[in-house]
């Protein structure tokens, strides 16, 4: 099944009331490790991408000023009942993260929590937030990517013909993604279910807006 933002919003009222008390426990482990991986100074700009529920809010040093995105209004209502979080200034917005729904050049750090995977196309998910940092700022990725190399299996590419009804998909892989994003690897770490998951921390090395090194 191809996925779509329509059938990702009925997925995602479904997933909303119950997301934090379940699936969530599996993955706070590594939402932790992206925020160690980030390094997050007071003062910094932060977009996060595909907030969810808002369960890397509370995970958030102090003195931080952060936007957070996502499709689904269902899940953006339980990450606004997360807020105000003393010492951080937080804001959410609505919106196809697929598109870039705020001012280019204008954050320290974005992070991809479990987007890259589960919205239709990861390729322009990233290019366009991509856009939204500082020359020489950093990413950060959390997710599940195929291996690197060779042909997706027959099993793998069964196994997501189901996976992507319930709005994830198995066979992208991280240098298909990155490709041509100017971005460098400054650290990949496994994570979470033996290292099927990974954090992932980039560097702006080249102006996106121009093609100048930055």
């Amino acid at each position: 099944m191809k996925m779509s933002n329509r059938w990702n919003k009925v997925i995602y009222r479904v997933w909303a009331p119950i997301y934090d008390g379940t699936v969530n426990h599996i993955f706070l482990p590594g939402r932790k490790q992206v925020f160690q991986v980030a390094d997050l100074k007071p003062g910094e700009h932060v977009l996060l991408v595909g907030v969810g529920t808002g369960c890397d809010l509370p995970l958030l040093p102090p003195d931080v000023v952060v936007v957070g995105i996502d499709l689904s209004p269902d899940m953006l209502r339980k990450a606004q009942q997360k807020l105000p979080l003393p010492g951080r200034e937080v804001s959410l917005r609505q919106g196809d993260a697929q598109t870039l729904l705020v001012d280019e050049g204008t954050f320290d750090v974005v992070v991809f929590n479990l987007i890259l995977s589960v919205i239709p196309d990861g390729n322009a998910c990233l290019r366009e937030n991509l856009r939204a940092l500082k020359p020489g700022g950093r990413a950060v990725i959390f997710d599940k990517f195929a291996p690197a190399g060779g042909s997706i299996s027959i099993l793998r590419q069964t196994i997501n013909i189901f996976s992507t009804l319930f709005g994830t998909d198995i066979t992208r892989r991280l240098g298909d993604l990155l490709e041509g994003s100017g971005m460098t690897i400054l650290k990949q770490e496994d994570s979470i279910l033996g290292g099927k998951y990974q954090v992932i921390l980039l560097k702006r090395s080249v102006d996106l807006m121009d093609g100048k090194a930055a």
